[in-house]
């Protein structure tokens, strides 16, 4: 496997707060009561319009006013995941190309890296988009463009919806367990491989 493909919310970083922040900011401006904190903790990962539609009558909107509070401060309310940065540089000095393939609006993504200070360890970037509303979209998005064959890539993530999305291109998963998901959904939804830590990446990879 030379194609890395990571998820980024709870798999490289913890943007738990300032994605908690953006909800409550939401909910507030909607006058709506905001659910509680393991309900938020679930709205971590998939697509916002899908983490709202149980909530408000106007998707749309919650969407806008959501994003008015991120991209000004939720953004950069986060911090990298230890020993990440190191597994990063340890697979590129490997010769792996690495791209992100997340849920999170594309734009973010790229201003989270840069604050980061870890937008030179991937080759490309994809993410929720007009065109790519899930996982699995945004992962057949990366597949489609790049120099890649499916039997030549993985995804790394740590929710189901990164093992379904990899399971519904054909190609090798891995769940972690230090983000948002749990340990039994990942292997219920299939994951080939779990790591407790990002130290344990590398030979997963190797074995998968």
């Amino acid at each position: 496997m030379k194609s890395i493909l990571f998820d980024l919310d709870g798999t490289l970083v913890d943007s738990s707060i300032g994605i908690k922040n953006a909800f409550a900011y939401t909910f507030e401006k909607l006058a709506l009561p905001c659910p509680e904190p393991e309900i938020l903790r679930t709205f971590i990962g998939p697509p916002l319009e899908d983490s709202f539609t149980l909530y408000v009558e106007d998707v749309n909107s919650a969407v806008r006013i959501y994003r008015e509070y991120y991209q000004k401060f939720g953004v950069f309310e986060v911090e990298l995941y230890p020993n990440i940065e190191q597994l990063l540089k340890d697979l590129v000095a490997n010769n792996y190309k690495l791209y992100i393939t997340s849920s999170k609006n594309e734009p973010m993504i790229h201003v989270m890296l840069k604050h980061l200070k870890i937008d030179k360890y991937f080759t490309r970037i994809y993410g929720h988009t007009p065109k790519q509303l899930n996982k699995t979209e945004v992962i057949k998005a990366c597949l489609s463009s790049e120099p890649m064959a499916a039997n030549d890539a993985m995804i790394i993530g740590d929710t189901k919806f990164d093992i379904i999305g990899g399971k519904n291109n054909n190609i090798k998963t891995i769940g972690v367990t230090w983000g948002f998901g749990l340990e039994s959904e990942l292997l219920l939804a299939g994951a080939d491989n779990i790591c407790f830590s990002p130290s344990e990446i590398i030979k997963a990879i190797e074995t998968v």
